[in-house]
Formats: C-alpha cells, structure tokens, sequence
C-alpha cells in the first residue's frame, strides 16, 4: 500500500514539487541531526551522508550539457556540491557543525 503511494504522489508532483519535498526531508534530518548526541554517530552519518548524495545527484545533473540551466548557475550547483561533500566529512570528523549545511539547503 505505501509502494503504491509513493508511485501515485510522484506522479502527481512535478519536478519542481519533488525536489522541493526532498529539500525539506534531508534538511529536516539534518536539523535531527544538528540537536543529538555527538555519539550517536548512525544519526549524524545517515543524515549528512543523504544531504551529500542529493548534492552529488544535483551537481552529476549540472555536468550535462543538456541540462537546461545557464552555464554560471550549473557552476554554482557544481561548487556547491564539493562544498557541501567537504564540509560534510568536516562535520564527520567533529571539526564543524550543522549550520552551514542546513543554511544552503534552506
């Protein structure tokens, strides 16, 4: 029955819809994320491990030449992307925090 949900709710969502939606479901678990304990590690990994994933999917879709944005903006997707990949492994190793990552999201 959820299967079968989840296939109906993405086709009525445009392209737009989802990935907002998704926007707020990896900000939303980085938010968790942000307010646990530094040691539980799965919940912190799990939620910036998602967010690095939909950035990699963003920037690999801004490196097609038939992607439909401007040049300069694909650039912008694209160095977000690495920084968020980066910034990410920071917050891994306990040298960063939550913020920045869930500010570019908002």
């Amino acid at each position: 029955m959820l299967k079968a949900y989840a296939q109906a709710s993405t086709r009525t969502e445009s392209p737009r819809e989802m990935e907002y939606r998704l926007f707020g479901q990896v900000t939303r678990a980085l938010i968790h994320a942000s307010t646990v304990d530094p040691s539980d590690l799965k919940t912190r990994i799990d939620a910036l491990d998602w967010n690095r994933r939909l950035w990699s999917v963003l920037a690999t879709g801004c490196s097609d030449s038939d992607n439909a944005l401007t040049a300069p903006v694909r650039a912008q997707i694209i160095s977000l992307g690495l920084f968020v990949n980066r910034h990410s492994s920071a917050v891994m190793r306990g040298e960063e925090d939550f913020e920045i990552l869930i500010d570019i999201n908002r």
